[in-house]
């Protein structure tokens, strides 16, 4: 990323209704987030250990997989594709489960653990919130 690439997406940014934004490319994290007069924060290159990660939420017996940013979900990557996944599907770590469109870029959302879906908890097409659950994965 560069800076005149970062101007752009902080501008694009105050014009949208997006209260956050997290945007990893390669070793570099950007993070725009607006509270109250609009704070940006967060731009990192190259770290040398990455952040560390929280536990999982979990639902019953199952691990939630949340909504990373603020977008519009997709369970397909493409209108005349098949979904990525189908309740009762198993799923590996890092497996794309379904995609979030923020911006117009599509961000794929991966499953952080093995599991079967158990629960689809968002329709295709509908916007989603930033920590919004999206799946249920049951561990195996």
């Amino acid at each position: 990323m560069d800076v005149q690439e970062i101007r752009a997406l902080i501008e694009i940014f105050e014009r949208s209704s997006l209260s956050e934004l997290v945007l990893e490319r390669g070793g570099a994290r950007l993070t725009l987030r607006k509270e109250g007069a609009r704070v940006y924060e967060g731009f990192s290159q190259g770290a040398s250990a990455p952040p560390p990660s929280a536990p999982p939420s979990t639902v019953g017996d199952g691990y939630v997989i949340k909504a990373p940013l603020v977008g519009t979900f997709y369970r397909r990557p493409a209108p005349t594709e098949p979904p990525y996944v189908e309740v009762g599907d198993r799923v590996e770590k890092g497996d794309t489960v379904c995609i979030i469109e923020a911006m117009k870029v599509m961000n794929e959302i991966k499953a952080e653990h093995a599991g079967i879906v158990e629960k689809i908890l968002v329709e295709e097409g509908k916007p989603v919130e930033y920590g919004q659950p999206l799946m249920v994965i049951r561990p195996v």
